[in-house]
């Protein structure tokens, strides 16, 4: 596979990787996404190239807040930012012990870059403590973020974050929050699934009129009744 071609994932299978191979560069991750393409790498390290369908996203104001998270974000106990520990979060989101992990070094490294040049982002959770305990990151291209993983090191972190980078996405114009491949613990919090051609034409839409990721938006104080 060349390092700037990607197969047409509309005639791709969807339950099995459409390519193998190439680079992680900015370039080809900014024409992967675009492309509704993302890395995987294997056991072996070799990079696997998916699109899967159905796709599992979270459309902007379907994310479900249950009665403990929103005691959680009342309580005051943990703080939200975006964009200050980015690699930080990364490395905690591949630091699964006992489980292993698709988020190597390369993959590491490879964020890190398009972060720097705007194309990858975090949301950050921290306790009162100031101890980074929960967060995600993942990539925006056009009008869909694509959340790549997320991490937590306390009770409903994770799904803060969850709540922060949804109200940066409504804010910032946003139509969905790609999650990739549907689980319970994400169809729980409001992720249903989307064939891909359609997935696909939003993704398309969204060139023209990019969405905007505006960092501060993840700090306010979000207090829901």
């Amino acid at each position: 596979m060349g390092s700037s071609r990607f197969p047409d994932p509309r005639i791709a299978a969807g339950d099995e990787p459409l390519a193998y191979g190439g680079d992680l560069e900015v370039a080809t991750l900014r024409e992967a996404y675009g492309l509704g393409i993302f890395p995987w790498p294997g056991d072996s390290g070799t990079i696997w190239w998916w699109s899967p369908d159905p796709r599992a996203v979270i459309p902007i104001n379907g994310l479900h807040v249950s009665r403990n998270l929103r005691r959680t974000l009342r309580s005051g106990r943990l703080r939200c930012t975006s964009d200050t520990a980015f690699d930080e979060v990364v490395a905690a989101c591949a630091h699964r012990p006992g489980e292993g992990t698709w988020i190597t070094t390369g993959m590491r490294a490879a964020y890190g870059r398009l972060h720097v040049e705007g194309g990858a982002h975090s949301v950050e959770v921290w306790n009162t403590d100031g101890d980074l305990v929960g967060g995600l990151y993942g990539v925006a291209t056009g009008r869909v973020f694509c959340g790549e993983s997320m991490f937590y090191r306390e009770d409903d972190a994770s799904k803060v974050a969850m709540v922060a980078a949804m109200r940066v996405l409504e804010r910032g114009g946003f139509t969905l929050f790609d999650v990739q491949l549907s689980t319970p613990h994400l169809m729980s919090m409001g992720a249903v699934e989307l064939p891909r051609d359609i997935y696909l034409d939003v993704l398309a839409a969204g060139r023209q009129r990019p969405a905007r990721w505006d960092p501060t938006v993840a700090r306010d104080d979000h207090r829901p009744g």
